[in-house]
């Protein structure tokens, strides 16, 4: 069996993920568990981090972790470092949690136009598996509860911006009157035509406080069905995201005409889809960016050594 070389683990407020890697950064077995930051119970996060480990506890391999584990509610904070940040700037602002053999990455902070600050936490980390020192100019988009955009040229982190998309969208569905006509649609239903109608209407020009009125003009005057609004609201909201990000990105002298879609999950599929629609290129990132990404920090660290190897994942 091919040795471990390191223990990475991406570890977020929900879910925590723990990668076994290999000298060369390719992923040799993942495991993942409900054991996010704001489900481990009276700051026990060493055990969390047994359990999480299981049978690989006992492995004597570095480890290293990414995410919300290195926050100010996590176990230890390690404090951000200032964008633009690159592989070295990551790797120095390691903080270490002795007792439990574990080096935590550093989250990275920016200010936009107007001096407000955005920051990121485990996101640094994927982009640095999808983003080589080659690669120039790349936008990179994140899906999640806060979607993160990115601006890397050449590995190193130029600038990001965020948008709480996900999250605005869960609120306005659960606590105002827009969720008061959504019926209930079948689990693990694809997005359809409300869908594709919504990302029309948000990459167009408008404004959103405005336009997600429509989740019940619609409904209301019969012309959008109780199982399609949440559809069609989630894609207003990603249209009128991916329109401003590409703004936003043209400001830095990105083309916006292509963008490194970076995640594996439905999410992804709804913002693949909303790129096309707005005749975006689309390359897809691997799935274990992040491993790739702690594995690259390890090695600047000095935390692993290097062996190449023809397996090793790349990105897209």
């Amino acid at each position: 069996m091919t040795a471990t070389a390191l223990l990475a683990i991406d570890w977020g407020t929900t879910t925590a993920r723990a990668y076994r890697v290999d000298a060369a950064g390719g992923v040799l077995a993942s495991r993942e568990a409900p054991l996010g930051i704001q489900r481990v119970r009276d700051g026990d996060f060493a055990g969390a981090l047994a359990q999480l480990l299981g049978d690989w506890q006992d492995d004597p391999a570095p480890r290293i972790a990414c995410g919300m584990i290195g926050s100010r509610q996590g176990w230890v904070e390690a404090p951000y470092v200032a964008c633009p940040a690159q592989l070295p700037d990551l790797a120095g602002g390691i903080v270490r949690v002795a007792e439990a053999r574990l080096a935590i990455v550093p989250g990275v902070r920016t200010r936009d136009a107007y001096d407000v600050p955005d920051v990121m936490r485990g996101e640094e980390t994927q982009l640095a598996g999808v983003v080589r020192a080659r690669d120039e100019r790349v936008l990179c988009a994140l899906p999640g509860t806060h979607a993160k955009w990115a601006c890397v040229d050449h590995g190193r982190l130029v600038d990001f911006v965020t948008f709480m998309t996900g999250e605005m969208w869960d609120v306005l569905l659960q606590h105002s009157i827009l969720g008061r006509l959504v019926v209930p649609g079948p689990e693990g239903s694809v997005p359809g035509p409300a869908f594709a109608r919504g990302v029309a209407r948000g990459l167009g020009p408008g404004n959103i406080a405005h336009d997600a009125f429509g989740a019940r003009t619609l409904a209301l005057m019969g012309e959008l069905e109780g199982h399609a609004i949440a559809d069609w609201l989630s894609g207003v909201m990603i249209g009128r995201e991916v329109r401003n990000a590409r703004t936003w990105a043209q400001r830095h002298g990105y083309d916006g005409s292509r963008v490194r879609l970076v995640g594996a999950d439905a999410l992804v599929a709804r913002y693949a889809a909303t790129l096309a629609q707005a005749d975006v290129a689309v390359d897809r990132a691997d799935a274990h960016a992040a491993a790739f990404g702690l594995w690259r920090i390890a090695v600047v660290a000095g935390l692993v050594r290097t062996q190449p190897s023809p397996r090793r994942t790349r990105a897209a």
